[in-house]
């Protein structure tokens, strides 16, 4: 905490920034202990938030711009990167369609949408001035909410903070390994559960292509949404597009004399 003191308001702003950038580095502990110290007296409270919205604007307007220039090669580089690669452009495109770009305002709160909103605002042709209305609003209620919890309970967390400080190399394991390994842990087992779940329900492609090589007669529906083609345009051959919206609608279209694949991602 005494380094936090010294420190603070750069501590800050780097890690605000590096989570924004996709980063595995979750902001919000120190979020927290910049609200306790701003309780103290090394920080002043107006000044951490101002910091904190300032290293989250920096990351989404990088991100913005990269996404209106790059395109689907942005967006296919952070679903690498994304701890939920499956569903990292779905989750945040079906709330953008939902609800616009109102959705900034809570983005930040949802692990999976925060990495993509920004680009794919940019990459979704949002005005740029409508985007920094929306994006500033979230920074603030995000970073506020968070500084403010801290400054609320700074009792509780100097308790934490006397407690580690016996051992100095525990505070810095747990913010700099502890917190970001744990999250990164957690996700992949979350990820890992979700594919065994749905495995057995999953056709192999390598069987897919057998059975079009051997003249089977086969419908395949690609059930993507319009925005899940940008980090990948590739489509299938002779495919029939429908999306979930459409698909009570159009079931009369497909064919009942043949195996049907529905490919969704």
């Amino acid at each position: 905490m005494r380094f936090l003191a010294q420190y603070g308001y750069l501590v800050l702003l780097t890690w605000v920034f590096a989570e924004q950038l996709a980063l595995p580095l979750p902001a919000a502990p120190v979020m927290l202990a910049a609200g306790a110290l701003a309780r103290h007296g090394p920080l002043h409270l107006a000044a951490a938030l101002m910091v904190a919205v300032t290293g989250c604007l920096a990351g989404d307007i990088f991100w913005f711009y990269a996404g209106r220039r790059g395109g689907s090669k942005v967006l296919n580089f952070i679903c690498r990167i994304s701890l939920e690669p499956d569903s990292c452009v779905r989750r945040t495109s079906n709330a953008i369609e939902k609800y616009g770009p109102k959705s900034l305002l809570v983005a930040k709160f949802i692990p999976g949408i925060n990495a993509v909103a920004a680009p794919l605002a940019g990459a979704g042709g949002v005005a740029w001035p409508t985007f920094l209305a929306y994006d500033l609003l979230g920074a603030i209620v995000w970073c506020g909410s968070f500084i403010a919890t801290g400054y609320i309970f700074h009792a509780e967390l100097a308790a934490v903070t006397l407690w580690l400080g016996r051992s100095a190399w525990v505070l810095v394991v747990v913010l700099l390994v502890g917190i970001p390994a744990g999250y990164i842990v957690f996700k992949h087992r979350q990820r890992k559960r979700f594919l065994r779940e749905i495995w057995t329900e999953r056709v192999h492609p390598v069987d897919v292509l057998r059975q079009i090589e051997a003249g089977e007669a086969l419908t395949i529906i690609d059930l993507r949404h319009p925005l899940d083609f940008l980090p990948d345009p590739r489509v299938l051959p002779s495919a029939l597009r429908i999306t979930p919206d459409e698909f009570d609608a159009r079931f009369q279209e497909i064919p009942r004399d043949r195996d049907v694949i529905l490919y969704c991602t």
